[in-house]
């Protein structure tokens, strides 16, 4: 993907998404990894814009060092995504795309007691969730920005990447997920399928049963679920 085409998908997917209401206001941002053929570098959205709204020429670019070079101010949530792309990358090599939201429901799960000691967001209580999320730790509240955050977060990924279950997400509490994938429109999905699914448990009067371990197994010799 060219530079042109990911300033493009980048405002395309912020504009889905505050469209359909999966981000509101100024909440949220986007980033992209550039091939060497595009010099390297990332792009990520601008502090305090509105995804909806987003303009292809105004989107923060950054050198390889995440050093900024144009556009307007980079997202404060810059270094935690440079430090998922350090991360997760090293379990899934074209990672080239972070997603970062409120989402409703993940947020209320996390407001639930026992407030900033859920290990992982959710259990496998749907098929979907277990084939294309897969597990969601929970990362204790931290300030919007905390590089703290950021280096949790990749200790978190590192952690079940060794453990033989890479991940795709993390909830960071309070605040929202941050998903990653190799695509805007893949980790679109990703981040799609962790809303509903947390919203399901939303709307259960009691907590839902989670899948059996033969039924986890069987998504994993089928579907290759990293559960």
């Amino acid at each position: 993907m060219t530079e042109s085409q990911a300033r493009e998908e980048i405002c395309r997917v912020g504009r889905s998404l505050f469209e359909r209401g999966y981000v509101h206001a100024t909440a949220g941002n986007i980033s992209m990894r550039l091939g060497d053929s595009e010099g390297g570098g990332f792009l990520i959205t601008p502090t305090d814009a509105c995804l909806g709204f987003l303009a292809p020429s105004r989107l923060a670019r950054l050198d390889a060092n995440a050093q900024q070079t144009s556009g307007d101010k980079a997202s404060k949530t810059l270094a935690l995504h440079t430090r998922i792309y350090q991360a997760a990358r090293a379990y899934d090599a074209q990672t080239c795309c972070v997603i970062h939201t409120h989402s409703t429901h993940c947020v209320g799960l996390t407001l639930r007691p026992p407030l900033d000691r859920l290990p992982e967001l959710l259990p496998a209580i749907t098929p979907y969730f277990v084939m294309k999320v897969g597990h969601v730790p929970v990362i204790p509240y931290h300030r919007p920005g905390n590089s703290a955050a950021a280096q949790w977060v990749a200790d978190t990924i590192r952690r079940y990447g060794q453990a033989g279950t890479p991940i795709r997400a993390v909830m960071l509490s309070r605040l929202g997920p941050n998903v990653w994938h190799d695509s805007p429109a893949a980790a679109m999905a990703t981040l799609e399928e962790l809303e509903e699914t947390a919203r399901l448990v939303c709307l259960s009067a009691t907590a839902p049963e989670p899948l059996t371990e033969p039924q986890i197994n069987e998504l994993r010799q089928t579907f290759g679920a990293r559960w």
